[in-house]
């Protein structure tokens, strides 16, 4: 058994890298069943966001080459593509780094919340999938629970935790008051 995270983010890919291997919410419970049949996944998980896509895997291999080519062929990209901008964490480092993408500490904006929801998602979407059973639902409830009480523990969230809010923070500091401005926004 081992435990992989394979994952793109705003870190390691352009925006076109990013939309390229985004998956829609109706493609992930297919794409989960077919990432399933193959004979080193035992258990997988997918999150896909603006800003980061990622596989949660239990597999019988530490070798990741299926992975690029199954991603690869999935997305109609290159196996050089994907391995300029990607990451890889096995073992006690995937727990880690799914422990962080919960908290909202390897967000674009440091905590934002909204990250605790699509993991949660992508459980259940995996859950109902059948694609998860005991050891990656442990390790989703764990990251859950550490998620919870960062929260709870810490002023995580008393700063900005949107893009927008991060936004319009900065414009009320550059030009004051912002009510009787026209503002365009692009992105």
């Amino acid at each position: 058994m081992t435990l992989i995270t394979l994952g793109i983010n705003h870190k390691t890919a352009p925006i076109g890298v990013r939309e390229k291997v985004a998956f829609s919410p109706a493609e992930i419970p297919e794409a989960l069943q077919d990432m399933a049949q193959l004979r080193e996944v035992r258990e997988v998980a997918l999150l896909s966001t603006c800003n980061r896509m990622e596989l949660y895997l239990n597999t019988t291999s530490e070798n990741v080459d299926f992975l690029f080519d199954w991603l690869a062929e999935n997305k109609s990209l290159s196996r050089e593509d994907l391995q300029e901008c990607h990451y890889i964490y096995q073992g006690e480092q995937a727990i880690a780094h799914m422990m962080k993408v919960a908290c909202g500490l390897d967000s674009m904006i440091l905590g934002e919340p909204q990250i605790l929801g699509q993991l949660k998602d992508a459980c259940s979407i995996a859950r109902s999938a059948g694609t998860i059973s005991t050891l990656l639902d442990r390790w989703f409830q764990q990251a859950f629970v550490a998620a919870k009480q960062v929260r709870t523990e810490t002023d995580i969230g008393a700063s900005a935790v949107s893009v927008a809010y991060a936004a319009v923070s900065l414009a009320k500091r550059l030009f004051g008051k912002l009510d009787n401005m026209t503002t365009l926004y692009i992105g």
